[in-house]
């Protein structure tokens, strides 16, 4: 017997609990499925875990940083064990005000994997059933798996939260956010670090910042073995070699954390009965409202190939949720000034276009601003790492059309600049304002 509802939601991240908590309030009835965790990959295996380790990393290193500028230095070693408790202490905290909150909503909360059996009908290999007249895809992404020997000696990014001790010789396998962030944090932590790339780093972010981190992270410890493509590892767990194209080895190392990408959720929902459309990938296509090709089903976050990033699916769930039950036909989230950061050691942000995709779009049109200094509390102590602040602005009116900040404060500058790009922010309104001195900000009015 099938139970009927307004809004079925098929995820409990943060696309999925976004649309099921907004359409809740706004009277909806809903059901929310999915047999893991609440908070799904962001709150348990991403941003809050990952975020927690970095700010453990940020300590070690001011920690050496304040030996530098005169305090007493002496042993600072952490007790990974106790930190790892301490973490997901609160992490279970945050499931639980989730819990709590869903239950005030009233929305009911089903730790099953659900499949589509029609455009308004959904099933569990429990028997369970419901029906509703909107159905919503937020299953997520999950790390990809290569198939190559000896895979398995290594951990992707939801085991190494798990640690309970440091790792003496890591081997980071890929070149994308997820490798770089913790090439730094390990390494921060007092691992050596190797990071093995197939091609570039970061792609997507602007390529002269980019490289700019490397020469950082490699001035830290960090190893950076680019055009290596690893073929196998071989060994047994606490001793593995790599072994790359051409015959080439990597090791001996205690760990390996392989970050070669994520894959979409979107096998066994019953996708292909339906003929949902889907990339070669694997990620559910969507157009700028959400809406999949079959009428009633939807899909937002990971599982779609826009942004994989957490404010993204939160405001693609809200915006759905405000569509579909709100009466707001116009309701979709804008996607043209999304911020992001990698926390990285020192952190990289960026909004907007880098110079490469402004060139593409704009060609001679485009205005490059780069500006390079040393952080002033890096000053005191000696040491001459640089941080880059780069603008870029189009056409008569200079436009800023992207934002890109190397260097310490970067994660939390960049999100008021973001707020005045998105309502049109020019060069003259930039240099305008007024600036807060001394602060790493003010770099960005300061550009000539």
């Amino acid at each position: 017997m099938s139970e009927r509802y307004d809004l079925i939601v098929l995820g409990a991240g943060s696309g999925g609990l976004s649309a099921a908590q907004r359409a809740a309030r706004l009277g909806a009835r809903v059901a929310l499925f999915d047999p893991d965790a609440l908070g799904g990959t962001c709150v348990n295996r991403g941003c809050v875990p990952k975020k927690a380790m970095w700010f453990a990393a940020q300590i070690a290193d001011m920690h050496r940083l304040g030996a530098q500028i005169g305090f007493e230095a002496g042993a600072l070693r952490l007790d990974w064990a106790r930190f790892r408790t301490l973490r997901d202490q609160y992490i279970a905290g945050i499931r639980h005000r989730y819990a709590t909150r869903l239950d005030m909503a009233g929305i009911r909360v089903m730790a099953e994997a659900a499949r589509l059996a029609s455009n308004d009908a959904v099933i569990t290999a429990q028997g369970t059933q419901a029906t509703a007249s909107h159905i919503v895809i937020a299953t997520g992404a999950r790390p990809r798996r290569l198939d190559i020997p000896g895979f398995e000696l290594g951990m992707v990014s939801d085991q190494i939260f798990m640690l309970d001790a440091p790792p003496q010789h890591i081997a980071i396998v890929g070149g994308g956010y997820v490798a770089v962030e913790f090439a730094c944090l390990m390494r921060s932590l007092g691992c050596q670090v190797d990071l093995l790339v197939r091609e570039n780093l970061l792609t997507g972010f602007d390529l002269e910042l980019v490289e700019a981190l490397a020469v950082q992270m490699q001035s830290h410890g960090i190893r950076i073995v680019r055009n290596t493509q690893i073929r196998a590892a071989r060994g047994q767990p606490g001793t593995v070699t790599l072994e790359a194209a051409g015959g080439v080895e990597h090791g001996v190392y205690d760990a390996v954390l392989w970050a070669v990408g994520r894959v979409p959720n979107s096998d066994g929902l019953g996708l292909e009965s339906l003929n949902v459309e889907r990339d070669e990938a694997g990620h559910v296509l969507v157009d700028a409202f959400q809406n999949t090709n079959v009428a009633g089903i939807y899909a937002v976050g990971d599982v779609t190939d826009r942004k994989a990033l957490t404010p993204v699916a939160v405001a693609a769930g809200r915006a759905l949720a405000e569509r579909l039950i709100g009466g707001d036909a116009d309701a979709k989230f804008d996607d043209s000034v999304i911020p992001s950061v990698v926390f990285s050691e020192p952190p990289l942000g960026s909004v907007g276009l880098t110079e490469q995709q402004a060139r593409a779009r704009y060609g001679d049109a485009v205005n490059v601003h780069t500006g390079r200094y040393t952080p002033l509390l890096w000053m005191v102590a000696g040491r001459s790492e640089q941080s880059v602040v780069k603008l870029l602005s189009v056409g008569e009116e200079r436009k800023v059309v992207g934002i890109h900040v190397l260097g310490p404060g970067s994660d939390e500058l960049l999100q008021g600049f973001a707020v005045a790009m998105q309502k049109g922010l020019t060069w003259q309104e930039l240099k305008s304002t007024i600036a807060i001195h001394p602060t790493a900000a003010e770099e960005l009015l300061l550009l000539h």
